[in-house]
């Protein structure tokens, strides 16, 4: 599932500070204590959830339709880009001109075909984003305060001021498994869809070839 980093900010401020509360009260009391902090990659475990893996493939089954009609597009679209090469010393102007003004046609119908599903599926993603994310971060909240943790780092964040993590210190992995375990998800009946290929982003108008 590709998902949108602006999606991911706000959880992953709250992954940080949803446990700074609590942990403050705790210094208070303990100042010598040590600092125990770990790191997750929001954005790899949402994708790596049960839930994640089929809601990304009931995104593909659902655009897969659109991303087939853009790419058929694109293929007419280089069709015509061939014909005019091909035809340079043969076509007429008036036939030149015909071809070019179907190219501009349909190019102009692609790019507005990509601008549309990229758009919808952003918007389809940041709602899945959203309604997973919370629920991780209850799960998230609740790991880190049995196994006393100060603070938790999210390593997919924009601007993370994370520069190492040991291995020991990630807990995506577990998360997810405490996530799975927590928001279990119905049986699927069939496999999950094949994901389709993205359409190629819409070409430039074909360009009237010089004699």
């Amino acid at each position: 599932m590709i998902v949108n980093s602006r999606n991911l900010g706000t959880l992953a401020a709250l992954a940080i500070l949803c446990l700074a509360p609590a942990r403050g009260i705790r210094a208070q009391g303990a100042a010598a204590a040590p600092s125990k902090i770990a790191v997750i990659n929001v954005r790899n475990a949402i994708v790596a959830t049960a839930e994640g893996k089929q809601a990304q493939a009931q995104l593909q089954s659902q655009f897969a339709p659109k991303q087939t009609e853009l790419q058929n597009l694109q293929k007419q679209i280089e069709d015509l880009q061939r014909r005019m090469t091909e035809g340079a010393r043969t076509l007429s102007d008036e036939e030149k001109a015909k071809l070019q003004r179907e190219g501009e046609l349909l190019s102009r119908r692609l790019q507005r075909g990509n601008d549309d599903l990229n758009e919808e599926l952003n918007a389809a993603q940041g709602e899945i984003v959203d309604s997973i994310g919370r629920k991780m971060l209850e799960v998230l909240d609740r790991y880190s305060r049995e196994n006393g943790f100060t603070a938790v780092l999210d390593t997919s964040a924009q601007g993370s001021p994370v520069v190492y993590g040991s291995s020991n210190s990630d807990i995506t992995q577990e998360i997810v498994r405490l996530y799975d375990q927590a928001y279990p998800i119905k049986a699927s009946s069939g496999a999950a869809p094949a994901a389709p290929k993205a359409a190629s982003p819409a070409p430039a108008p074909a360009k009237k070839p010089t004699p």
